[in-house]
């Protein structure tokens, strides 16, 4: 027998039509909770949700407005928001992406998504995780966040602001008093559709193949193979769950050993 520990909960994970955000969904969802997820791609996002049993709502995380409303409507549907996963997240391009050509406009946008839409959804979360009177953030960084990220100079900023952002918010919600905790998750090499775009560059930079690529990145995981976007969810399932309920600031790795063996030596992510 299942026991759904999320089964009173309810849920929303941005950027969920696919890819972590996808298999993060469909893991709350397995334990009981209601999830609705939010993304750009619309037709995809339709898709994902019916496949779910999901609820989706159109957002770009990095548009303001859209985050009033799609908090209200969560409310205004299901009484409540108690979980927010904050997935949804752009690499960017690997070209001109070195400290000396990353353009200005290419680390706004990155910034854009990856850290004023954290911000904006922590922002918004918090009064409504407030008035449910409990509540958990989940941000998703990287350990972009934790190696040196020369030839993806704005996603590595942008993931280490992810991580102290989280810690700053623990502490203000703990300080409040307001049952609401927060905590990051930093993926590994997942074969995820970001991944395997900075695969496909890195190849086409150095005039070889994706697969010699991609068996490069897997030869230094200590433990032998990619993250799996179920790894991931397991983690963010844990952090959502009264399993966590004494857990708040932390940095969850879940990347088979690379940061904490330091034998990886990446070319981008």
């Amino acid at each position: 027998m299942t026991i759904e520990k999320l089964e009173r909960e309810v849920a929303l994970v941005t950027g969920g039509a696919s890819g972590l955000g996808k298999a993060i969904a469909q893991r709350l969802a397995a334990d009981g909770a209601t999830v609705v997820i939010t993304d750009v791609q619309s037709d995809l996002g339709q898709t994902t949700a019916i496949q779910g049993r999901f609820t989706f709502l159109e957002q770009n995380v990095s548009e303001e407005p859209h985050w009033n409303r799609i908090v209200g409507e969560i409310e205004k549907r299901f009484g409540r928001l108690t979980i927010l996963v904050n997935s949804a997240g752009i690499l960017g391009s690997l070209e001109g992406a070195d400290p000396e050509t990353t353009s200005l406009a290419s680390w706004k946008r990155i910034f854009a998504v990856n850290v004023e839409g954290v911000f904006l959804g922590c922002r918004a979360a918090i009064p409504a995780m407030r008035r449910a009177g409990s509540g958990s953030i989940v941000n998703l960084s990287s350990i972009a966040d934790q190696l040196a990220t020369p030839h993806a100079t704005a996603y590595g900023a942008s993931k280490a602001a992810v991580r102290q952002l989280t810690r700053s918010i623990a502490q203000y919600c703990a300080q409040q008093k307001l049952n609401v905790r927060c905590n990051s998750v930093h993926p590994g090499m997942i074969r995820t559709p970001l991944l395997n775009k900075a695969i496909e560059e890195a190849a086409q930079q150095q005039s070889i193949s994706s697969d010699q690529i991609a068996a490069e990145y897997k030869a230094g995981i200590p433990l032998g193979d990619f993250t799996r976007p179920e790894d991931i969810a397991a983690a963010v399932a844990f952090l959502a769950s009264d399993d966590a309920r004494h857990v708040t600031g932390t940095a969850l790795i879940v990347d088979g050993g690379i940061t904490q063996c330091n034998t990886f030596r990446h070319r981008g992510t």
